[in-house]
């Protein structure tokens, strides 16, 4: 519909509600436990986001308040959809989804992180994608192997498995 037949206050008014979609990899959405539980809640709290925004009486107010509620309600929705909770790893031999990883750096630094899925991962809370580059590198291998990551190399000095909620 054209925006001169809507109450609108401009067209750029109403190029404020629509938003585009918030980008969805094409990698498997395998998540933890706590992983899933996120993305429902995160659900949830845009559906109640989305009702507050719908009891506004302003039309222009509530399109605006909605715009975000109404994008990430489609997000997380096909997130929970296509999430495949992963189960632990049966061993610690070699990194997998769910394994807390300890390297150490080429520099000398040493590093913890859990590999978990897209959403869930924070590198400020020691998770990582499953997709990064770093991730990537040392799945499939053992403690004791060396992994190169452009120029730099990771030595693997621990495997472990953590339930949800532990901290690394």
């Amino acid at each position: 519909m054209s925006v001169a037949f809507a109450k609108e206050e401009s067209a750029e008014a109403a190029s404020e509600t629509i938003l585009p979609a918030r980008p969805i990899s094409d990698r498997i959405n395998l998540v933890t436990k706590a992983g899933l539980q996120m993305l429902q809640d995160e659900l949830a709290s845009a559906q109640q986001a989305l009702a507050a925004a719908n009891a506004l009486e302003d039309v222009n107010e509530r399109r605006r308040q909605s715009a975000v509620p109404i994008r990430d309600i489609r997000y997380y929705s096909q997130r929970v959809e296509t999430a495949r909770v992963s189960l632990p790893p049966s061993s610690n031999d070699v990194v997998s989804f769910g394994h807390t990883v300890r390297f150490e750096r080429d520099d000398g630094r040493v590093q913890t992180y859990r590999i978990v899925g897209e959403d869930e991962a924070n590198p400020s809370q020691a998770t990582l994608s499953h997709g990064s580059p770093v991730a990537i590198a040392l799945m499939g291998k053992a403690v004791g192997d060396v992994v190169q990551l452009g120029p730099r190399s990771l030595e693997i000095l621990s495997i472990s498995w953590l339930e949800d909620g532990d901290r690394i």
